[in-house]
């Protein structure tokens, strides 16, 4: 395309134009083949061109494609509801439709606000979350986030909700080790509560399995067991941000379930609609709405396409089909496959530091010296020299976060379609030790010249 009136990440960069997907790959219209082993941004659960989705989608369209919530409700909302009830842990039976993960993670704030309010409490409004963490673009998301980079524009505007460290093993600011550091990164929070004043503080916000902002920062076993604690305690809830990890990417439902912890409030999306239509959800408690329907009886909140009818059949869809071929379980053993292969990468590729994921969510943290861990100077662009090294290898990967400030560090994430099969992981990995090898041949070179 010689002139393009539409506005990409990098107004100046050349994209090529995908024609059409099957499964884990996808074609773009000069026939080159990519091997998707990011899902798109860890969106498409299900792979491409699924035929169901499609009907599903058809079926839909030839009924009634949108109505306003303030006015009616459909059939494919009201099912999905339901199945997403039926699917979630605990009492998570209550879901708010929105069109995408920031929406999700905002509306998860609101209702956190207004169920203090409700029951009579006006001074609990802040929302604590971590550094290193992603919730969103919009403004309300975007001060929940602890993501630097992304704040840096607009910091003016935001609130200054982040407030303690990540559980970031690798990078441990105490330098210890789980279980022996007594989980002091968990405990930081008790400290910040104390500070500000719980009655000041509605809710804390985590991603189980932190993804853009830190490449797959997994948390050691008890970590969310005592972040729920002191949360209970002091009369905070607790909203799990699964719009990444949600809907099977880590082999359970929500990944919360891994550490055997229940949420107030959950965040969903992504997956949702595994990329067919934009959907996404906050999903509430029995517990939290009890208040509200005892008063108000109405959210603060809403889009013009939320609950839409056309984006609910679809993920209506994809959760049939998850069930229907039986998907989540095997997410569990191919990551360990997939994790395993990649780990052994390590012994030929010195820059690989890190390794870590949960289920078919994995990162890989790059450094330039082993044994300190030091990461390449910020300069290098080594992240976005990867990904896009990769891509003419054939091979999409994804941009992620590292480094003891989020800043000075490189990361990717590999997270394939859940469909995945072990021929095709294989397939992956051959595709991502190529691109390593030229990589390391055409950048890791000069990046070594340059800082002599």
């Amino acid at each position: 395309m010689d002139q393009s009136n539409l506005i990409k990440p990098m107004l100046h960069a050349h994209y090529p134009v995908i024609d059409y997907g099957i499964g884990v790959y996808l074609y773009d219209t000069d026939g080159k083949e990519y091997l998707d082993a990011s899902s798109g941004a860890i969106t498409a659960n299900i792979g491409h061109g699924v035929e169901e989705i499609i009907e599903a989608m058809h079926e839909q369209a030839k009924k009634v494609s949108f109505v306003y919530r303030s006015q009616f409700t459909s059939g494919a909302a009201e099912k999905l509801a339901l199945k997403i009830a039926e699917a979630a842990i605990g009492d998570l039976n209550w879901s708010f439709f929105v069109n995408s993960g920031s929406e999700a993670t905002e509306t998860a704030m609101k209702i956190a606000i207004q169920y203090w309010q409700e029951k009579g409490i006006q001074t609990k409004t802040k929302v604590l979350s971590r550094w290193m963490s992603y919730h969103g673009i919009t403004l309300g998301a975007l001060s929940m986030s602890g993501h630097t980079g992304r704040r840096a524009r607009f910091i003016p505007l935001l609130e200054d909700f982040p407030v303690i460290h990540p559980p970031y093993c690798y990078r441990c600011p105490y330098k210890l080790e789980a279980p022996e550091c007594g989980y002091l990164c968990a405990h930081e929070l008790e400290t910040v509560i104390k500070r500000i004043g719980q009655e000041n503080i509605a809710a804390f916000i985590a991603e189980p399995v932190i993804g853009a902002a830190g490449g797959a920062i997994t948390p050691p076993k008890d970590y969310y067991r005592i972040i729920k604690e002191i949360c209970d305690r002091h009369d905070i809830l607790f909203i799990a941000d699964e719009v990444m990890t949600g809907f099977g990417r880590t082999g359970t439902m929500l990944a919360c379930e891994q550490w055997n912890v229940k949420p107030d409030i959950v965040a969903l999306g992504k997956g949702m609609g595994a990329g067919y239509a934009p959907i996404a959800a906050a999903l509430v408690s029995d517990e939290i709405m009890k208040p509200i329907l005892a008063g108000s009886k109405s959210i603060m909140s809403g889009h013009t396409l939320s609950a839409n009818p056309q984006s609910c059949a679809v993920s209506l869809a994809v959760l049939e089909y998850i069930e229907k071929n039986n998907i989540i379980p095997e997410v569990d053993s191919k990551g360990v496959y997939l994790k395993n292969k990649l780990t052994k990468l390590q012994s030929k590729f010195s820059f690989i530091g890190d390794v870590r994921g949960k289920g078919l969510m994995i990162g890989l943290e790059f450094v330039k010296d082993h044994l300190s861990r030091e990461p390449f100077p910020r300069r290098f662009n080594l992240t976005q020299r990867l990904i896009q090294e990769a891509q003419e290898q054939g091979l999409l990967i994804y941009p992620a976060g590292a480094g003891k400030t989020g800043i000075d560090g490189d990361a990717v994430l590999i997270a394939p379609p859940l469909t995945i099969t072990k021929r095709e992981i294989d397939d992956l990995v051959k595709r991502f030790e190529g691109t390593l090898q030229i990589f390391t041949e055409k950048h890791l070179i000069f990046a070594e010249e340059e800082a002599e």
